[in-house]
């Protein structure tokens, strides 16, 4: 389903990414785990191009997404949805208007993209919330909008970027749960960027390890945390036993 080739980016004088290449199949669960500033950020923001690779490949159902113009990039960006680390709301919209503005410029007609979007916050456990403001609610359930949005596009696959990142220790959970059941409940893809080893424990059908922008090690969950063969899966396997 998704191609990525000997993917490079850096940063002035750091390698965010070098020589990435991976492989995700229809249906999959894929997590993607590292330290802070191991490129995994980098890696999933430059699959739709949020972030521009210096160079490599990344094809999508067997279109080169590099070679995507700007019309047929944001078409390609309507199939897949992506759940940022801050939220990225609109303060002026309400929660309902915040999940169903991505459909509504795309050219769905309102009534639907309503319908949409009242769907995708029932998913999320707020539907009870459409009419409030972004800031009338926590942290927690604001990332849980951002991730209504992304499911209002019923999408392809769905990149989400360390989800509870910004959150307090308190509001983790929350998200998490909501996280786990729409992958207990759903065949779509995803590609999950976090730091929350237990998370990745429970969901994940494969797991990538990532270290000064390489992919150091990778398998299913209990493979990878029973016998680490990188330095990074070894820091990980102690944080289990402990």
């Amino acid at each position: 389903m998704l191609q990525v080739y000997e993917l490079m980016k850096s940063y002035g004088k750091t390698t965010a990414l070098d020589d990435v290449s991976l492989n995700v199949s229809q249906g999959e669960i894929l997590v993607v785990m590292g330290p802070s500033g191991c490129g995994k950020s980098t890696l999933i923001r430059s699959i739709n191009r949020l972030t521009e690779p210096d160079s490599g490949e990344i094809f999508f159902e067997g279109s080169s997404v590099m070679d995507m113009d700007h019309k047929q990039l944001l078409a390609f960006r309507r199939r897949v949805g992506f759940v940022f680390q801050h939220f990225n709301l609109v303060k002026r919209l309400s929660v309902k208007d915040n999940v169903m503005l991505g459909l509504v410029l795309g050219g769905m007609p309102k009534s639907k993209a309503e319908e949409r979007a009242l769907s995708a916050l029932q998913k999320v456990g707020l539907a009870k919330y459409g009419g409030s403001r972004p800031e009338e609610l926590s942290g927690g359930q604001q990332q849980r909008v951002g991730i209504a949005r992304a499911l209002a596009l019923e999408p392809e696959i769905v990149l989400l970027d360390e989800p509870t990142a910004s959150l307090d220790p308190i509001l983790v959970g929350e998200v998490l749960d909501v996280m786990e059941d729409l992958v207990r409940s759903r065949k779509t893809t995803m590609v999950i960027v976090t730091h929350e080893v237990a998370f990745a424990m429970k969901v994940a059908d494969r797991i990538i390890l990532m270290d000064h922008g390489k992919i150091v090690e990778e398998g299913a969950p209990r493979e990878v945390f029973a016998e680490p063969k990188s330095d990074i899966g070894q820091k990980y396997k102690r944080l289990l036993a402990a």
